[in-house]
């Protein structure tokens, strides 16, 4: 395998090319930072508002976060709906499903109103038990989903195999309402709406520092009324909430094409987009161009500070994909990539309006494109003072001041990667946080 992110190989051949980096000082009434699923979803809910927008982003539209991830379109983000109803009770698991099946909602409308060609697939999602504990996580879903009055089906450990070709899950649970997408073409798909729509787009233009209502790049500045950032990784020097933010490294690749015969025994009925139940869990789907997409990681590099570039890891997740598959033993795999993607220390965005600068508005931490789609849009409909938005109750759902089982001052002696380790874990499966709930 070599390594190169797939997403940027189906980039080649596009009209449109890299945008020119800011030069000089512009001005502006709205200033996007950030050109990911939540800057854009941002930069298209201000389209035809009347106000001029102007876009910037360090790497291309997409080129971040958004163009390394597997390109699931599904309110499960990391936290399961009975993750969500242990912590916050049946409203507050509603609320914040919905959160994510509105990010869904919006990407799917954006893709077919404008016709972008970004390999939209409709996919069921597949959530897998793997032995007695996953079997438990998965009756823990559909128990949930039903008291929540949402529809699903339910497998047995010998149903499983009416689905997917394996003999090695114990259970799974399926629904409807998720897609699988390119997530690299689907930005590049709504940077050229927003070009069509006037929108000011830079690229290559990273945001060195920010003072009062301007922000600078290497080669220019912008002045703006409201200022939007949409950030991953963010430094010290942007933001004082850079500490409310970590990132979990993941692994993917991809395939050789399958032929018809070998999709058929992998997903006996139809494909389906699939991940099991393992605290570092292995996930799978099927592109468009009937490639097997796989990724996951492994429980030593998923909170490492640097990049792991070797395909140790993956080969790994492969392999262990390819035990309990046996139809997929003789895929080859051609490429593979990481991404770090930014995360919080209980896997909620935070989304704040910066008490201190109140024309500065901070989107932090999403995990899953439907999150940030969500999020970027939300933010934007409060620049505009849309007043049909319940707006105390997410920013008290997404606030910096959150609750965690260890405390923001123990990183600076246990390290802030144990800590956000953790607290993932303890979010994930444990925590019980009813004061969350507005």
């Amino acid at each position: 395998m070599i390594l190169q992110d797939w997403w940027f190989t189906t980039l080649l051949g596009i009209k449109e090319p890299i945008r020119e980096p800011l030069r000089g000082h512009l001005k502006t009434d709205v200033l996007i930072v950030g050109a990911g699923v939540a800057g854009l979803s941002a930069a298209l809910c201000l389209v035809g508002s009347g106000k001029k927008v102007v876009l910037v982003d360090k790497n291309i539209c997409g080129g971040s976060s958004t163009g390394k991830s597997a390109g699931f379109l599904t309110p499960d983000s990391e936290l399961e709906l009975s993750q969500l109803l242990r912590k916050y009770g049946t409203d507050g698991a509603r609320d914040l499903w919905g959160v994510a099946a509105k990010g869904v909602e919006i990407m799917v409308d954006n893709i077919k109103k404008h016709k972008i060609e970004c390999d939209l697939q409709v996919q069921d999602c597949l959530f897998l038990g793997k032995g007695a504990s996953g079997w438990k996580d998965v009756q823990d879903e559909v128990e949930s989903r039903k008291k929540l009055g949402y529809s699903s089906k339910v497998y047995t450990e010998s149903e499983v195999p009416s689905v997917i070709g394996s003999n090695a899950y114990s259970g799974a649970v399926r629904y409807s309402g998720t897609y699988g997408v390119n997530p690299l073409l689907y930005a590049q798909g709504i940077k050229q709406v927003l070009l069509d729509n006037g929108i000011e787009i830079f690229e290559s233009s990273e945001v060195l520092s920010w003072e009062g209502h301007t922000v600078y790049t290497h080669l220019g500045s912008v002045t703006a009324d409201q200022i939007i950032f949409c950030i991953d990784k963010p430094k010290p020097e942007i933001t004082k909430y850079h500490q409310s933010v970590y990132h979990a490294q993941t692994f993917l690749s991809i395939s050789e094409p399958l032929g018809n015969d070998d999709i058929a025994k992998l997903f006996p009925q139809e494909p389906l987009q699939c991940w099991d139940s393992d605290l570092i869990y292995t996930y799978f789907r099927l592109t468009g161009g009937k490639r097997l997409l796989v990724g996951g990681g492994d429980i030593l590099t998923t909170y490492a500070k640097n990049d792991t570039t070797t395909p140790r890891v993956i080969d790994h997740v492969i392999h262990e994909l390819k035990e309990k598959i046996p139809s997929i033993r003789p895929l080859r795999f051609i490429q593979y990539w990481q991404g770090r993607i930014d995360m919080t220390r209980d896997l909620v965005p935070t989304v704040l309006l910066d008490p201190e600068h109140p024309w500065a508005h901070f989107v932090l931490g999403c995990v899953g494109l439907p999150w940030g789609t969500f999020c970027g849009n939300f933010v934007a409909k409060n620049v505009l003072d849309e007043q049909e938005l319940d707006s105390e109750k997410y920013y008290r759902y997404f606030s910096p001041n959150r609750k965690f089982v260890i405390p923001l001052w123990m990183e600076s002696i246990l390290g802030k990667r144990l800590v956000f380790t953790i607290n993932n874990a303890w979010a994930k499966y444990k925590q019980k946080d009813v004061s969350a709930k507005p």
